[in-house]
């Protein structure tokens, strides 16, 4: 069952002395391929799906916060002008997004909320996105803030780094707020520049096989994986001054610092490099319908991922092969990695076969069951009501 309005309004009116405020919404996300580029100023090529975060909203005239989790049936209250903060994480988004805010000159006032979302937590899709979206959102609408999309994904960016902890690029934020439905994006992470690509592919169904393994990218090894670029790109600057991130480098510069930094690091840089080259491979292969170079290329990400960037699990590379041996056209982690799930471009004609070998191998060979998610692209943030 997917969340709905009444879902929120009918606990923001009991909690909140029956009265009712305005509704936001914002998704979470798909990254068909571009994984671990945006923080190096390469392409992503993200979509928002119908999954993901509503939040019922209403000024209550003081500098306080009342939220309650509907999900978690927690409630907490905090001051806006508190430079701490709350504790808990889920209550910390929203605290984050509320200063960012005010930060950029927005007139934020204390209110009340309910909030609720129905991206699986720790699949990869995003919901700290999708919540940190709602509320920069509704927000910027409430209190008269003139800020623009790519700000408001700033803002959600700035609380992951200012009050979470996560060095995180801007992909997920930008396509919870520019979403579109029927539509993939590409975004230059780079210049910022953005691209829609018409998403319905004929004879093809995108579906997640959530692994149902824990993911969690604070405190993860994330931050190392982002530390490891920033050293190549510092050993390629001593002769490169102009280099930024790892998008300014060409494989030549690559191959000249390979024996000034650790070989570690520098399998993280070659991931990256054959990332960015993939990304811009799926854009032509898209413009011509060719699905099969989406889905080798897919493949090939996934490969990166595992051996190079170390971000995959034993889990997830179980699922990665077995899609390989069903024949589907294409396969890959998804997400910042860790656990979460695997990303599958499965024809039609295999789709029923796939989803059932899923769930009776990965229960043979783990104990426990896998979750399918089909994927449908959908809105980015918005008003409800």
């Amino acid at each position: 069952m997917r969340l709905t309005i009444d879902d929120v309004r009918s606990r923001f009116i009991k909690h909140f002395d029956g009265t009712t405020g305005t509704i936001y919404a914002a998704p979470g996300r798909i990254n068909l391929i571009g994984e671990h580029t945006d923080y190096n100023g390469g392409f992503v090529f993200p979509g928002a799906v119908e999954q993901g975060m509503i939040a019922e909203i209403k000024p209550n005239g003081t500098r306080n916060i009342r939220a309650y989790s509907i999900d978690l049936k927690d409630y907490y209250e905090f001051s806006l002008d508190d430079e701490k903060g709350p504790r808990s994480t889920h209550f910390r988004y929203i605290f984050g997004v509320a200063r960012e805010m005010m930060k950029r000159g927005v007139k934020v006032e204390g209110f009340d909320t309910a909030f609720a979302g129905d991206v699986p937590l720790g699949s990869g899709m995003s919901s700290s996105a999708a919540l940190e979206s709602t509320y920069a959102f509704a927000l910027n609408d409430m209190f008269g803030g003139n800020l623009d999309k790519m700000e408001l994904a700033k803002v959600g960016q700035a609380t992951e780094h200012n009050y979470i902890g996560v060095n995180c690029g801007i992909m997920d934020q930008f396509a919870s707020m520019f979403g579109q439905k029927g539509s993939l994006m590409r975004l230059d992470c780079r210049s910022g520049e953005y691209e829609y690509f018409p998403w319905n592919p004929k004879g093809y169904k995108l579906v997640l096989i959530n692994s149902c393994v824990k993911h969690e990218l604070v405190g993860s090894p994330y931050n190392d994986r982002r530390q490891s670029c920033e050293n190549v790109v510092n050993a390629v600057k001593a002769n490169k001054p102009n280099v930024e991130t790892l998008r300014d480098c060409t494989w030549d510069d690559l191959e000249s610092v390979k024996d000034k930094v650790s070989e570690v690091d520098y399998r993280r840089a070659k991931y990256v490099l054959g990332e960015v080259d993939r990304v811009l491979a799926v854009c032509d292969a898209l413009k011509a319908g060719d699905y099969e170079t989406v889905g080798e290329k897919m493949y090939e990400t996934h490969e990166g991922l595992s051996k190079d960037y170390e971000v995959s699990c034993e889990e997830l590379d179980f699922l990665v092969e077995l899609a390989r041996d069903c024949g589907v056209t294409g396969s890959r982690i998804m997400g910042g990695g860790f656990g979460g799930c695997t990303i599958n471009l499965v024809s039609n004609e295999l789709y029923a076969t796939f989803v059932q070998e899923c769930k009776v191998q990965y229960k043979k060979k783990f104990g426990k069951a896998c979750k399918i998610i089909d994927v449908f692209i959908g809105d980015g943030a918005r008003k409800l009501s």
